[in-house]
């Protein structure tokens, strides 16, 4: 026999094998459809929805002109739509969106944290409810960095020092950017149903300390617990003109430790996602680990560099931080992408002396306070504010200066300001008196005043309901603004004011008073 003819009995025989491989593969079919009634059935009447975008977690289809797709599934697979503007999924009594089917007919191994329970044979039709829902252009979000408490009494802390104040709140919705809890699963509840009582939508991303210890090193089965209870560790939605994905770049796929990457699964389905998003959308990235410490962040820059419009959100590190990435980063964007290292609403893990209610202070290594962001977004635009917990809202900065010097030590007398949440993009002026001129500041990199003298205090006491706060005051980025007094101050007491301008337009005051003597 000859080679040739060899070479074409194999190739038949592989198409063959393959073609009974794909009449075999088991396949969800199913429709999304305008759930007039509210009721989560598709009762006699109700429409499907066409061009709706449904997923196994790879492959990305949209649905027909009546609403059905159809889509291979193995013996572990989340089937997800991607909410479309103007439109809403069902939200469970914590507010949870529910826009996804768990497909594992035995159910997860057996873990120490319960994961996923055998959901058995496929429905005949996995269907998925939506209903209308006015998106305007521009709205708002609510943005925790890591949440992550270790028990219940730090769950509590988090319950009273960020739910009552946020009730009512004007947002479209809520996002907790990953570290929900700390490495223990079964307080993802206590924490959905406290976030729930604040009335909005609530998505989640998963964290490094979200994940279920038990299976490493199964990637895919350490997120079985969030799995259960907040649904797949990486989706996308749309609200009004802005695309949001949520990834998950917490990498279990060893023994010991994680990675900072998406597993080839995800990645696959980023791209097919992304494909079928319009250019002129903002395209939001919310994931955990920054992007620029991923193993893969350039295929991820790969696939949205091409956009005029693209933001990229975490936490994780427990200070804010902003990078602007260039060509230099491996960015090859006509304009830099914009990342942001949101602060954390614990803080410093709720480390530190208890405040007037209780609540550790939990003051950030680069002496940020806790607490969480309001972003705006208008159209294809954002723009962001920080919030302090339980403070006002034009509490924004910190200043550190002398109560008292001498007026021949005022030229060489440094006042320091610790912006919250700032940039490189912002300016910062100081001046003395009301009508004062402004002095331009200077952005350095130095240790909080407050964080050190804090760590002092705490070193000096036993330990009892609180955690010293033990680490480093040395950081990357601990950025603040310094000045120095002007010469010709005159004896007296004065008020110090500094004007800080962020990078979207936004002035916050915030005032001192020195005397001069």
């Amino acid at each position: 026999m000859s080679y040739a003819k060899s070479v074409m009995i194999v190739s038949v025989a592989l198409v063959l094998f393959s073609h009974r491989i794909a009449q075999s593969a088991e396949y969800a079919v199913g429709v999304v459809f305008h759930d007039t009634n509210r009721n989560g059935v598709r009762d006699p009447g109700e429409e499907g929805i066409p061009g709706v975008k449904v997923s196994n977690g790879r492959t990305v289809v949209k649905t027909d002109e009546q609403g059905r797709y159809r889509l291979p599934v193995d013996d572990w697979t989340v089937i997800f739509i991607t909410k479309p503007s103007g439109w809403m999924t069902p939200v469970c009594e914590n507010n949870l969106p529910r826009f996804y089917y768990i497909h594992k007919p035995e159910g997860s191994s057996p873990l120490r944290y319960p994961g996923i329970d055998p959901t058995g044979p496929l429905p005949e039709s996995v269907d998925f409810p939506l209903y209308r829902h006015d998106e305007p252009e521009k709205f708002k979000v609510v943005v925790f960095g890591d949440t992550q408490p270790r028990n219940m009494r730090e769950v509590f802390y988090a319950t009273h020092d960020l739910m009552p104040e946020l009730v009512g709140v004007e947002a479209a919705f809520g996002v907790t950017l990953g570290d929900i809890v700390n490495d223990d699963p079964s307080l993802f509840e206590p924490m959905a149903k406290s976030k729930g009582v604040i009335g909005i939508p609530w998505y989640n991303v998963k964290g490094n300390h979200d994940a279920n210890f038990d299976a490493r090193p199964d990637h895919h089965l350490s997120s079985a617990t969030f799995t259960r209870v907040y649904g797949p560790p990486y989706y996308s939605y749309n609200y009004g003109s802005v695309h949001f994905v949520v990834l998950n770049n917490a990498y279990f796929g060893q023994p010991e430790g994680y990675t900072a990457k998406l597993d080839t699964r995800q990645m696959e389905w980023l791209r097919n996602n992304l494909e079928r998003v319009p250019d002129d959308r903002l395209v939001v990235l919310m994931m955990h680990i920054e992007i620029g410490a991923m193993s893969d962040t350039g295929e991820i820059f790969r696939l949205i560099e091409n956009r005029p419009h693209t933001l990229s959100l975490s936490a994780h590190r427990h200070v804010p931080v902003q990078f602007f990435f260039t060509a230099e980063d491996g960015w090859n964007g006509d304009t830099p992408h914009h990342h942001v290292v949101a602060a954390t609403a614990c803080g410093a893990w709720y480390r530190g002396m208890p405040d007037e209610m209780g609540i550790p202070h939990g003051l950030m290594r680069d002496g940020t306070p806790k607490g969480y962001y309001i972003m705006t977004f208008d159209g294809n635009t954002y723009s962001s504010r920080y919030k302090v917990s339980r403070r006002p809202d034009d509490y924004q900065m910190n200043i550190y200066a002398p109560d008292q010097v001498a007026a021949a030590d005022a030229h060489e007398t440094e006042v320091l300001v610790k912006v919250f949440a700032e940039s490189e993009r912002s300016t910062t002026e100081m001046r003395l008196g009301l009508d004062g001129q402004w002095i331009a500041m200077e952005r350095v990199n130095t240790p909080d005043p407050n964080w050190v003298r804090q760590r002092e205090f705490e070193s000096n006491l036993e330990p009892r309901t609180w955690v010293p706060m033990n680490t480093p005051v040395h950081l990357p980025h601990n950025f603040h603004w310094r000045a120095t007094l002007p010469a010709n101050a005159s004896v007296g007491a004065h008020l110090i004011q500094v004007r800080t301008i962020d990078m979207y337009g936004q002035t916050y005051l915030a005032n001192r008073v020195i005397h001069i003597k």
